[in-house]
């Protein structure tokens, strides 16, 4: 059940929060403490005052004595600065205020911890929206602090938690749709020879083809998931080593030049300055540009001319680009194409597309080596650009774990 406080507890207004207000039982619970308490300091008082009679009148030299002190301390006739009982009567009723003033405060204290628990105990319950939103002036503020940053980061975990699920779901989903494709076909026309369905020769080699190029898709897809995967290890490290980024990127481009010359692409490749060293993991990096490369290749229709640029920046950055000038990206599928299995191409056509991984290892590969990357697409050039440590491990980059 949760805890009983007026809607105006909940809110937290100009960032001030509201004290914690007291039910009617508990206002008559504090007023019972102070009548008890007054009570009680009324009888004590009682007591001194007839243990003052019994001890200290009663014995004459001690009164005496007494009389003699009033005396000294006379100022004209017959007025005393104090007397004995005076005094007593203003020390005993300033200790009855401290004392009255110190059990209800505690008692006070103590409803507010109630308050707490109950909070605490309604959050326990599955309740992870609500927070305390009250303040106390004690110790216990902290407390209430502490637990609100608890359940926020408890929260979180969970959503953490949850969207780590999900995804996981949407992993084998993808992996076994296009798994589940190919792997059909290879077994429709495998049966159809196994049978003997088919007695033509053409006919025979023709379906041996199909089979074939859906294994291979298979394999492709299986070692894009064995390089993802493998992205995403704790365990996974670079092996960083001095590159010549232009010669570097020459020799991926002519690795291209034969299918591009088929679409009438062309290639450019610069880097400022000319003789522009990066300091990277090169099997890794290669991997990048081969996946980018591909992606324009396949996606880039209209496209007449792919740019490979690299740029020093400052001595510590330098930033990569590939641009192609086709048709542009949609603005609203900018934002995803770096997610796992996104392809622009929504319909997972094999023809169109591949996995729909090679963008999200792209950017495992990038993050690994402390960088980042984002696209830039508009009527002109699409543009995926990489801004990258020179040194990775000197950041220390290259041993940091990638989320």
């Amino acid at each position: 059940m949760k805890p009983k406080q007026d809607k105006k507890e909940q809110r937290v207004v100009q960032g001030k929060r509201p004290r914690v207000k007291l039910t009617a039982a508990e206002k008559s619970e504090l007023f019972a403490e102070g009548v008890v308490t007054v009570i009680i300091m009324l009888l004590l008082n009682m007591s001194v005052i007839i243990l003052y009679h019994l001890a200290v009148l009663q014995d004459k030299s001690l009164v005496n004595g007494i009389y003699f002190l009033k005396k000294t301390m006379t100022i004209g006739p017959g007025y005393h600065i104090w007397s004995w009982e005076r005094i007593g009567i203003i020390l005993m009723g300033i200790a009855d205020v401290i004392v009255l003033y110190w059990r209800l405060i505690r008692r006070y204290h103590q409803m507010q911890l109630r308050h707490i628990i109950s909070e605490l105990h309604y959050i326990a319950n599955g309740h992870f929206d609500h927070r305390i939103s009250f303040s106390v002036n004690t110790d216990m503020q902290k407390v209430i602090d502490s637990i609100n940053s608890l359940v926020d980061s408890t929260v979180g975990a969970i959503n953490e938690e949850k969207a780590i699920e999900q995804s996981k779901d949407e992993l084998i989903t993808n992996v076994s749709h296009d798994i589940r494709t190919p792997l059909t076909s290879i077994i429709g026309y495998l049966g159809l020879l196994k049978n003997g369905a088919v007695t033509s020769q053409e006919d025979m080699l023709k379906y041996i083809n199909i089979a074939y190029d859906k294994a291979e898709q298979m394999k492709s897809l299986a070692n894009d998931l064995f390089e993802y995967t493998t992205l995403k290890s704790t365990k996974t490290k670079l092996n960083v080593t001095p590159i010549n980024i232009k010669g570097m990127m020459e020799q991926v481009a002519a690795g291209f030049e034969l299918e591009a010359e088929k679409k009438g692409i062309a290639f450019s490749v610069k880097a400022r300055p000319d003789d522009l060293i990066v300091n990277a993991d090169v099997e890794k990096l290669v991997r990048v540009y081969n996946n980018l490369i591909s992606n324009a290749l396949k996606y880039a229709a209209g496209a007449s001319r792919i740019n490979l640029v690299a740029n020093l920046i400052n001595h510590e950055q330098v930033e990569l680009r590939v641009e192609n000038n086709g048709e542009p990206i949609p603005k609203n599928k900018l934002k995803k194409i770096f997610d796992r299995f996104y392809r622009v191409e929504s319909s997972r056509n094999t023809k169109t597309g591949g996995t729909g991984l090679g963008l999200s290892i792209v950017q495992g590969v990038v993050e690994l080596h402390g960088g980042t990357i984002r696209c830039e697409s508009n009527k002109d050039w699409t543009s995926f650009i990489i801004l990258l440590p020179r040194d990775p491990q000197a950041n220390n980059f290259a041993h940091r774990p990638v989320v």
